[in-house]
């Protein structure tokens, strides 16, 4: 154990009479929900970047947390960062951690020494995962801080930088296939534009389009079993991303025959950002097909950014994963907390808290979705809604369009209540 998180023991589940702050109220990994533990229906991975990497600042003033890993310019203060996260992995019994290249290792002076350094790094991350560390939920690369790709990465009008995003990203494939990630997700920070006054819209497509099948067809050349996702986000950093949401996605991914080989990572508060709901964006991924993961996560809602806090809405988490239960479930997915600690918040224990908290809610949540599904709560009204649907044959093969106009003489269809307030009470009733 570490020093920074010497004087916490792991955290126990207490059950709902607990007042412990350090301990687990509605996350037993054991309970069976539906058949299946929760530790198996929610697969927690822990942000590397967030709880490790991000140092407390906003747009507006810069570091307040002080962490003995930090500036961890170093690979001596990498690894101890590594130290200190596996640590904290085993302190919450999360099963997975997720991670970027940048995260978890300095910036060398050139591409190969940064390729060699993530190699070092993950030779670190290799014993400890042998000696009973959590499994890799995904990697990805970094692609939109470093000042190179100030106009893209795929996207980039210097195919330089085209290159060396290829280069990146291979690079971070084999080590998520060498450490048995189950996905490898592409979030395009910068993959979109400022200004069409300097912007080739179309190339910029084309070019995102064509690396996104050269991802695909590496996956297949090494064998890599998990998905590959895609992260919508529909600004910030990027005026106009071209990832906004889950549709627009599916239209990108459709247009370059990607769709029976690209999912979606969906977070809450991108979701938010592009002026969705969760469920919703989970919903669309849900019936286009494309559901893969979730970043669990929640925006201030008076904030016109980006905020990544812990989640603590119970209703919210239960029509999220009400949707995910709907879809199956996670497969190669799961949920990640993408979420950070508020900068006036300290110290180790808010750290671990935190987690807990976000844990926490996301049991509730899914226990009050399973409850609902299981009760056909929501379903049976939504059959009874659109059950006159089930005695006309408008939607038939050969159906014509001045057919069922003729049919339409002498009805007189009313409006029936939505009875929107019922469903929302109904939903309350089970968190």
């Amino acid at each position: 154990m570490t020093e920074y998180f010497k004087n916490i023991a792991p955290i126990k589940y207490e059950g709902e009479s607990s007042t412990n702050p350090m301990a687990f109220r509605h996350y037993n990994p054991d309970e069976v929900v539906m058949g299946k533990r929760m530790e198996d229906h929610l697969r927690f991975a822990v942000a590397y970047w967030h709880s490790f990497v991000w140092e407390g600042g906003d747009p507006f003033g810069g570091q307040t947390f002080d962490r003995p890993w930090f500036p961890a310019d170093t690979m001596d203060l990498a690894k101890q960062r590594a130290d200190a996260a596996f640590d904290m992995f085993r302190i919450l019994g999360v099963p997975y951690f997720c991670f970027h290249d940048h995260d978890v290792r300095p910036e060398g002076a050139t591409l190969a020494e940064s390729r060699d350094r993530l190699n070092q790094i993950a030779d670190v991350f290799e014993a400890k995962m042998a000696d009973g560390g959590p499994k890799l939920l995904w990697g990805t690369a970094n692609m939109f801080s470093n000042r190179r790709y100030m106009s893209g990465a795929s996207t980039n009008p210097d195919p330089d930088v085209f290159a060396y995003c290829a280069a990146t990203v291979k690079a971070c494939m084999d080590v998520t296939q060498r450490l048995g990630g189950e996905n490898y997700v592409l979030w395009g920070g910068r993959e979109g534009y400022e200004t069409l006054l300097n912007t080739d819209l179309d190339r910029e497509l084309q070019q995102m389009g064509r690396f996104l099948q050269m991802v695909v067809e590496y996956k297949h050349k090494i064998g890599f079993k998990g998905a590959i996702l895609i992260e919508p986000k529909p600004q910030e950093p990027t005026k106009h991303q071209y990832d906004y949401d889950v549709a627009t996605v599916y239209g990108f991914l459709k247009r370059f025959g990607l769709e029976d080989e690209v999912k979606v990572n969906i977070e809450q508060g991108h979701a938010i950002l592009a002026g969705h709901s969760f469920e919703h964006e989970l919903a669309m991924a849900r019936t286009l097909g494309i559901f893969g993961s979730i970043d669990m996560n929640r925006n201030d809602y008076q904030s016109g950014w980006d905020t990544d806090q812990f989640p603590n809405n119970a209703p919210e988490a239960a029509l999220a994963y009400y949707e995910v239960l709907k879809a199956g479930g996670f497969t190669t997915g799961g949920t990640n907390f993408d979420s950070k600690l508020r900068r006036q918040s300290l110290d180790a224990e808010d750290l671990i808290a935190a987690h807990i908290g976000g844990m926490d809610i996301c049991a509730r949540g899914l226990k009050a979705a399973a409850k609902m599904l299981d009760d056909d709560a929501l379903e049976a009204p939504r059959r009874a809604r659109y059950a006159k649907w089930d005695s006309v044959d408008y939607l038939a093969e050969g159906a014509t369009l001045d057919g069922i106009a003729a049919r339409a003489e002498g009805l007189d269809p009313q409006p029936v209540s939505g009875r929107q307030e019922i469903l929302e009470n109904i939903v309350n009733r089970y968190v």
